[in-house]
């Protein structure tokens, strides 16, 4: 099912999003899908830091399955 929703922006993140960041052809839903993906990367690498600054890793041979 494909569903369209509207959200609404400011005039200035509406201007940043279709010409700063949009590329030719790009979709707005490309373009939100794509920040989505970016988001969750940067997140991984923000919880992997930080666990290795708190150094809460297990090793592999305490592990039981």
């Amino acid at each position: 099912m494909n569903l369209s929703k509207r959200i609404p922006v400011t005039e200035q993140v509406w201007k940043e999003l279709g010409g700063e960041m949009r590329g030719a052809g790009q979709t707005y839903n490309d373009l939100l899908t794509e920040m989505i993906e970016l988001h969750k990367k940067r997140r991984l690498v923000e919880d992997i830091n930080h666990s290795l600054q708190e150094d809460d890793f297990v090793s592999l041979s305490e592990i039981r399955l």
